[in-house]
């Protein structure tokens, strides 16, 4: 990684994020909602006006799924622990039949009741204050590390050009933050269709070119291997039988997370109907192809002989070895923006949470459609400055390990939010108390655990390595139906909702 400023890298870049930066302030004009809602209103800002058609919740949900620290992180984990990383694979596999499953459920419902957030569905399902608060309360903390590392994945980029500093990440935020606060969910909308074409660029071009000037793929997977074997052990490109369960628990239990958070319900509630997200869980696996070649950078960032300072630097180190200057611009550009998109929709996601889910019921029971719309703009801004200040002020792997931890509180909402569609056996007590325990539990777990993503058992003298996220959600149901159990009241039909 240069200290010199790549001027042609640069120009190429400042080029693109020029373009994205204007396409994002035009947005506030494009895909306007019915004649209910031409005035200022949550659903117009933070829902695209709920009007968004196949193709435009396609690159959406894509693109706030498939983030620039996705393309960062998953070639960085394959590079540090070869076939391990690519658990990613079977995960954006498995959360596609619970998104057509679940999703169109949950969606009418929001949709029927006026619900924004996932918290306003949980409210008018079950009518609990305190289970309101608990699941808005994880998606505002589990999304602000999230936010944090898109600058992660924004401020790696930013090095690879040269350009040294704050600055520049500071001055790349603040733009994002300003045509967010005009345009609303709009604005990652319209850019998702030009960021996710340019990595789509960017990846297919590197699979092609990449291989070509190392030897091909057999010289890739064979200076992969000979990489980890000197590491000491496994080849890297297999799955030991230890790596097994956890890589399988890792998937299951990040797919049924994935769609918990904030930005990616958001995605989901803006779609203008259920067909909508039946269709987009039939397409989006295209993007686990791309994630599939993604990975892959990884291993041939041995056959490249790269040497990095850290597991990050990999893919704009292999950009600024093996491309022209113009097309690693372009690629670090596709990144950028990459961050912009999912960054966006985060913090509309947290934002909705804040104004629907506290500000509305403790500070403002009469709020109006206008003032909500206003507060969520501001609750915005916050949300972006705090995660600045996280990358600015606290260590990288602070806000990494947040993230971890995130993952595993988001999928504590499971319950709340997703059992109540099948059966309302669970009363919100219940699921309250279930929610607390694999809260403590999962948080414990993984501190005690040196804030990794898996924990081991002892069962008979056999080692079983799980996702800490999906351990403490067996213990939330478990203690859920034992506490429903002990009350013995059964369930309501439902009350009546707060929109």
């Amino acid at each position: 990684m240069t200290s010199d400023i790549n001027w042609t890298a640069l120009s190429v870049f400042i080029f693109f994020f020029a373009l994205v930066t204007v396409i994002g302030f035009l947005a506030s004009r494009w895909q306007r909602g019915g004649a209910a809602h031409k005035g200022a209103h949550l659903d117009e800002w933070g829902l695209g006006g709920r009007n968004f058609g196949t193709w435009i919740t396609w690159f959406l949900v894509g693109g706030d799924f498939y983030t620039a620290y996705t393309v960062i992180a998953v070639p960085a984990l394959v590079y540090a622990v070869g076939a391990y990383g690519f658990f990613a694979l079977p995960y954006t596999i498995l959360v596609y039949p619970i998104v057509f499953v679940i999703m169109p459920k949950l969606w009418k419902e929001a949709k029927r009741e006026g619900h924004v957030t996932a918290a306003d569905v949980v409210y008018g399902r079950y009518g609990s204050r305190a289970l309101e608060t608990a699941v808005a309360l994880t998606g505002i903390v589990a999304t602000m590390p999230y936010i944090a590392l898109q600058l992660v994945g924004m401020e790696v980029v930013i090095k690879a050009l040269g350009l040294t500093g704050e600055l520049p990440l500071a001055a790349a935020f603040v733009i994002v933050a300003l045509y967010t606060y005009t345009a609303g969910l709009r604005a990652p909308a319209l850019i998702a269709f030009v960021k996710d074409l340019m990595i789509y660029i960017v990846v297919i071009a590197a699979v092609v070119i990449v291989p070509m000037k190392v030897g091909g793929y057999p010289a890739v997977f064979s200076s992969a291997r000979d990489a980890f074997a000197l590491k000491g052990g496994a080849t890297g490109l297999t799955l030991h039988p230890g790596q097994l369960l956890p890589f399988a628990t890792l998937a299951l239990g990040s797919a049924m997370a994935a769609f918990m958070y904030p930005h990616t319900l958001t995605g989901i509630f803006a779609a203008k109907d259920a067909a909508t997200i039946r269709k987009n869980a039939i397409f989006l696996p295209a993007y686990t192809v791309l994630l599939g070649l993604i990975a892959l950078l990884g291993y041939m960032a041995y056959a490249a002989h790269l040497s990095v300072k850290t597991n990050n630097d990999v893919v704009p180190a292999l950009f600024n070895a093996l491309f022209p200057s113009w097309f690693a611009g372009f690629a670090f550009s596709a990144v950028a923006i990459g961050a912009l998109v999912p960054a966006a929709v985060m913090s509309i996601g947290a934002a909705n949470l804040f104004t629907r889910n506290f500000w509305k019921p403790y500070v403002n029971a009469q709020v109006t459609p206008a003032q909500e719309e206003k507060v969520a703009k501001l609750a915005s801004l916050a949300v972006k400055v705090g995660a600045l200040l996280c990358i600015l002020l606290l260590p990288t792997k602070f806000a990494l390990d947040l993230q971890l931890l995130g993952g595993v509180w988001i999928l504590q909402t499971f319950p709340a939010l997703v059992f109540g569609l099948f059966s309302r056996r669970l009363r919100a007590p219940a699921l309250l108390a279930g929610w607390a325990v694999g809260i403590a539990f999962g948080t414990w777990t993984a501190y005690a655990d040196g804030i990794k993503p898996v924990h081991s058992l002892i069962v008979g003298g056999d080692k079983y390595t799980i996702y800490t996220g999906l351990l403490a959600l067996v213990l939330n149901f478990v203690v859920a139906v034992a506490v429903q159990a002990f009350l013995r009241t059964p369930a309501t039909a439902g009350v009546p909702s707060k929109a």
